[in-house]
């Protein structure tokens, strides 16, 4: 089973730049997307329902062109949610989850809190609020894939420069501290982190300052699973090249 999880940051621009040609060469059992910045009836031309795919899209509702998540899946979900349950985090489209028999494969995009204070105080209230959630998914005895642009970079090896963002949104000491908790004390499973140990690599740049040339990065997007998914974890890889967006697809293979 392959899963590829991206942040399009806009999946209109991404097709100009060839992200289904590139999909399509991937074969790529189930794939997820954030900030799909549109509106589904925005999306009927042939090349967003690429063929062998059923698609699933949750728009922002509060405001066109922002947010927005999907899943594509080569096999028929036997059912689609698309809300939590909390009007200011599921009208903002940041949750698409498609269930396949014990399995859920999540599409999942945290608020950044980096614009302004305002929205980093709604990111402390959406963990407070998603944690209990998490709990509830891993008591249910299914298997979860929980992909997607989580905002928040773990450890000093997700992040180029850790010092120098210590105070910045995406790498507080409280951010880290609630991954942590959410890996050490209750069993999710970071994949990247469990494949390999060591790695330094990146999903996403800053547009400023020549950040991707020089590979100034951090990584942020995450396919975070559920423990009993831990021993069918095969490889995973990111995909800095073809550049589709400011961030990079990140795929994980796992044994049937």
């Amino acid at each position: 089973m392959k899963i590829i999880s991206f942040n399009a940051n806009g999946i209109r621009s991404a097709a100009t730049k060839g992200f289904y040609e590139w999909l399509a060469e991937q074969n790529a059992d189930v794939l997820c997307l954030q900030e799909t910045k549109a509106q589904r009836d925005q999306l009927d031309d042939k090349q967003f329902h690429p063929p062998g795919y059923h698609n699933y899209f949750r728009d922002a509702s509060t405001k066109k062109g922002y947010s927005g998540v999907a899943i594509y899946s080569k096999k028929k979900p036997d059912e689609v949610r698309t809300g939590l349950g909390w009007p200011d985090f599921d009208e903002e489209g940041r949750y698409i989850e498609a269930r396949f028999g014990n399995l859920s494969v999540v599409s999942l995009y945290l608020p950044s809190g980096s614009s302004k204070e305002e929205r980093q105080q709604f990111k402390f209230k959406v963990m407070d609020w998603i944690m209990p959630i998490y709990k509830e998914w891993l008591a249910s005895g299914r298997d979860y894939v929980i992909c997607g642009d989580w905002n928040i970079a773990h450890t000093a090896k997700d992040i180029k420069n850790a010092k120098s963002n210590e105070k910045n949104s995406g790498f507080l000491p409280e951010e880290r501290a609630w991954l942590t908790q959410l890996f050490e004390e209750h069993g999710w499973v970071d994949s990247y982190r469990h494949l390999k140990p060591d790695g330094q690599d990146y999903t996403w740049w800053s547009q400023r300052g020549a950040a991707r040339a020089k590979n100034v990065g951090w990584r942020i997007d995450y396919q975070v699973i559920s423990p009993g998914l831990k021993s069918r974890l095969k490889n995973c890889e990111i995909y800095p090249e073809p550049k589709f967006s400011d961030h990079a697809p990140y795929m994980v293979e796992f044994d049937k």
